[in-house]
């Protein structure tokens, strides 16, 4: 009896597994979608303040997938995510798979961001416009940053891989310099105004926390 109703369950399981496949697809569909669909916020600047840079001189760090990091500034960034970039292949991104543009001031404006077309990508951050900027160029300029990514450790890197754009990311650290194995080197901007190649912070981060609403942090 007992070979006959194991015999009977799997023919059933056989049967029901077609349309089981289709229904465990859907539901991961739809909590892919949920969980990284952009955060959307009502207009008004969210982040009023700059980041916060303590310049400190070269200071040895750690070495990170053997690259040796050198500590030029503590670093506070809390900001608006604007974007999320994943990057494979080579050793900068063994050191750094992921870069993050985050907005302060306007630039953490819904109804300005909103304005923009924004898109990453060979470690850059780039935005357009239609017609005219939403604010001047030169602000954008200012109230905004690419981010190279290095964690700390597994809650940096956990916080850092489900980033969603419009969340209100908090990250603490240090504005490092980098000597990779062969010779090659990556260095941090280590200010706000300057554009273009070599602009983008290397940031080595220690802490990060990610919310959807400003109240959240409360």
């Amino acid at each position: 009896m007992r070979g006959t109703a194991r015999a009977f369950h799997d023919r059933m399981f056989v049967r029901l597994l077609p349309k089981l496949i289709p229904l465990t697809l859907l539901a991961w569909g739809v909590w892919w979608f949920v969980s990284s669909r952009p955060v959307h916020h009502p207009p008004g600047v969210l982040v009023p303040k700059e980041p916060v840079q303590k310049d400190i001189g070269p200071r040895p760090l750690v070495k990170v997938e053997k690259w040796q990091l050198t500590a030029m500034a503590e670093y506070h960034l809390r900001g608006m995510v604007l974007g999320r970039k994943r990057y494979y292949g080579g050793q900068q991104s063994e050191l750094v798979p992921v870069d993050v543009a985050v907005g302060w001031g306007r630039m953490s404006d819904q109804s300005v961001v909103d304005r923009l077309s924004i898109s990453m990508g060979n470690r850059f951050y780039f935005y357009e416009w239609r017609n005219e900027p939403p604010i001047p160029q030169d602000e954008i300029k200012v109230s905004s940053a690419n981010n190279h990514v290095i964690a700390a450790n597994s809650e940096v890197r956990k916080v850092i891989a489900s980033l969603r754009v419009g969340q209100i990311v908090t990250m603490h650290g240090y504005l490092v310099n980098a000597e990779g194995p062969d010779g090659r080197s990556w260095h941090s901007s280590l200010t706000r105004t300057d554009t273009g190649n070599g602009a983008c912070e290397l940031f080595y981060v220690e802490s990060a926390r990610a919310v959807n609403e400003l109240a959240d942090e409360m």
